[in-house]
């Protein structure tokens, strides 16, 4: 399950990356269409599509949010130490003894 919703997670993600490069930024960045309209080959208007562009971000986004928090609410108790910082400190070797001749007792 978990591995299912990850990978929706990523592509997801990267859907959502694509369409905010789309979006034209008041510097012009790498908006589509121009200043007089016309995006999309005609299809729209610039104003549609900048609101179409800035709805599907707003569902994208809100959709990024639900499945993250839902995916951190399934995980949360499967946590494995992973870092030598969690791990407790090893007990200390006893220090080994000196050997001691043995003495014949005769």
């Amino acid at each position: 399950m978990s591995t299912f919703l990850l990978i929706i997670f990523l592509l997801l993600t990267l859907t959502m990356i694509g369409v905010i490069l789309l979006q034209r930024s008041e510097g012009g960045g790498l908006g589509i269409g121009g200043s007089s309209g016309g995006g999309m080959g005609g299809f729209m208007s610039g104003r549609g599509t900048a609101n179409l562009l800035t709805r599907t971000t707003a569902i994208l986004g809100t959709l990024f949010f639900v499945l993250a928090l839902t995916m951190a609410l399934l995980d949360r108790g499967t946590a494995l130490n992973r870092s030598i910082l969690e791990e407790p400190p090893a007990a200390p070797a006893a220090p080994a003894a000196p050997a001691v001749p043995s003495v014949p007792t005769n």
